[in-house]
């Protein structure tokens, strides 16, 4: 592959849940130093989508393929360690945190980069306690989850994520579970990094936002990509009718 190739593509994932197809063939492209926001209703597909390319969840059918490698081809049988490669390359920043309730906010961000990566103690804390003072954390480095608000916990969620250097940011609904007063902290260090040309797919419903950040928009429903491209496309003058009814609701939502 050459430079050029994009950093992340995704081919024909589909996914099902019992009876449930959640993702009907769904392709995804990723370009490196690119912000990709997945947009669309609840139960569309987007987290499953972003828990495929990392190796949360093991798609039914469909291809992730990582410029340089990993390239997976999920179908058949497919191994626990092959899925589990894709996060090699990637990390995920979840709704609700999922920090270790028992680590101070210093192990959390460790833990990853010493017990996977193999990375020595002492440059891992160099590094964390870096990135704590990047996001105005720097002195809760010893304290635990449940003395911080949800703001600084999603915080060192994206710090835990950074720790691990991965080509490929993953975040699903960064800010959902987020009083609306905290909401502003956690979307200034998205920005940041999107300004810092750090490579990521957002999922969001925070339409402003994405048109502000985001080099693409893609439109999910119904487990399909119904419309992409440059979010004053899609969000402003959408093609398609489904994406126009979404954007308007979410706009105009009374």
């Amino acid at each position: 592959m050459s430079p050029t190739d994009p950093l992340l593509t995704a081919t024909s994932l589909r996914k099902s849940f019992g009876d449930n197809e959640v993702l009907k063939s769904i392709d995804l492209r990723i370009d490196a130093g690119q912000v990709v926001a997945l947009v669309g209703p609840s139960g569309s597909g987007k987290t499953t989508v972003l828990r495929c390319l990392n190796g949360l969840e093991t798609p039914d059918g469909g291809t992730v393929a990582f410029r340089g490698g990993p390239s997976v081809e999920f179908g058949g049988k497919v191994g626990k360690k092959e899925a589990l490669s894709l996060r090699d390359r990637s990390a995920m920043v979840f709704q609700n945190y999922n920090l270790f309730p028992h680590m101070t906010v210093l192990e959390n961000i460790i833990e990853g980069p010493v017990r996977v990566q193999r990375k020595s103690r002492k440059d891992a804390v160099e590094n964390a306690e870096r990135l704590l003072a990047r996001v105005g954390l720097a002195a809760k480095r010893d304290d635990h989850p449940f003395n911080l608000s949800g703001g600084q916990q999603q915080r060192v969620g994206i710090v835990r994520a950074l720790a691990l250097q991965p080509d490929l940011l993953l975040f699903d609904e960064p800010t959902s579970a987020l009083d609306p007063e905290l909401v502003g902290e956690v979307l200034t260090v998205i920005k940041e990094l999107a300004e810092e040309k750090w490579t990521m797919a957002i999922v969001t419903h925070e339409l402003a936002f994405a048109r502000e950040v985001a080099d693409e928009v893609v439109f999910m429903d119904g487990g399909v990509v119904v419309e992409h491209g440059h979010p004053d496309q899609v969000l402003r003058d959408p093609r398609e009718e489904r994406t126009r009814r979404f954007v308007q609701r979410l706009l105009n939502p009374f």
